[in-house]
């Protein structure tokens, strides 16, 4: 759905008769009720357009000849539930669909995990190139990996890689531990409950790929209702934003093989991580669908720049 809604107007229910009239309904609607976007579309006929689909049970279709064919009574009832349920809740639609798409893959959400949306996807469809060599790569870890997301298009992208899949949240857990099933990935797939690097032993990897908490105090403080449907524990990371990702900077010594690499968002962190590390010759990614504040670090300049990441992490736990 190409359309803004800055050119509708708002549209009575009862004069709704297809489904193209459901959707510009609901668009008003959830501008006038000045919702949030960010969750997996931009805009409110999107939004619209994706709930109207889930709520009719149908794969999106957006043909002129299924978007103006009449909609019974009963269906206009159903999908205006859902309208106004997304209303009134607040809550991202992915929460209420229990679906969200990432890396072109279908993943089961729900209220324990941040609904999929990291600029990582575009690098995992390049198998990380030129950053690594595709085919040197045969273990992989996802840190912080919440409903497994990155962790599961990475094991799609690298078949012959076995995928380690790392959080410090059981709930979180389960739920990628349905997506391990619902891909059919239980063989290389491990799921691994763990602060960090702590339950990782001696495991070393060729990719080290994360999405880790990075929202700092005053972002928190200023989030839109939508964001606060998430998990405070997969957003919140200190004053700064960088409380979980100093120590993943010390740590990742221990567990990246020779050759590998470290590939880590930060977000609206980005500034202060490269303040704080003026030293660091971080590699900051641009992406070509949008998205910023992911990093990359080669092995070589986690070993050379340890000692300094250890002191800082440090100061952390003062």
């Amino acid at each position: 759905m190409s359309e803004t809604i800055s050119n509708l107007t708002k549209i009575d229910l009862t004069t709704v008769k297809s489904l193209r009239d459901m959707i510009h309904f609901g668009a008003s609607a959830f501008d006038e009720a000045s919702l949030y976007y960010g969750h997996g579309t931009d805009n409110a006929l999107d939004e619209a357009a994706g709930l109207a689909f889930f709520a009719l049970k149908e794969t999106p279709d957006y043909s002129d000849e299924r978007l103006d064919k009449s909609l019974s009574k009963e269906n206009i009832a159903t999908v205006n539930e859902l309208f106004q349920k997304r209303i009134e809740s607040r809550q991202p639609a992915a929460y209420l669909t229990h679906e969200a798409w990432f890396a072109g893959l279908p993943f089961y959400v729900n209220e324990h995990v941040l609904v999929p949306r990291s600029p990582i996807a575009e690098l995992i469809a390049e198998q990380f190139q030129p950053w690594i060599s595709p085919d040197k790569v045969n273990r992989i870890l996802d840190l912080c990996t919440g409903s497994g997301c990155i962790a599961i298009a990475c094991a799609m992208a690298f078949p012959a890689a076995k995928v380690d899949a790392a959080d410090i949240s059981k709930a979180a857990l389960d739920v990628a531990d349905k997506n391990k099933v619902k891909h059919q990935l239980e063989n290389r797939l491990t799921i691994i409950e763990s602060d960090l690097f702590s339950n990782l032993q001696e495991r070393r990897y060729d990719l080290i790929v994360s999405n880790p908490p990075y929202v700092d105090a005053e972002d928190m403080a200023n989030l839109p209702d939508e964001y606060r449907h998430e998990p405070e524990l997969g957003l919140t990371a200190g004053d700064n934003g960088l409380d979980l990702v100093i120590p993943m900077l010390r740590d990742a010594k221990h567990h990246l093989n020779p050759n590998g690499v470290l590939i880590v968002e930060v977000g609206n962190s980005e500034q202060a991580l490269a303040e704080r590390f003026p030293e660091v010759p971080f590699m900051w990614l641009s992406f070509e669908y949008g998205g910023e504040g992911v990093f990359m670090l080669d092995a070589k300049d986690v070993e050379k720049y340890h000692d300094l990441f250890s002191a800082a992490a440090g100061k952390i736990q003062e």
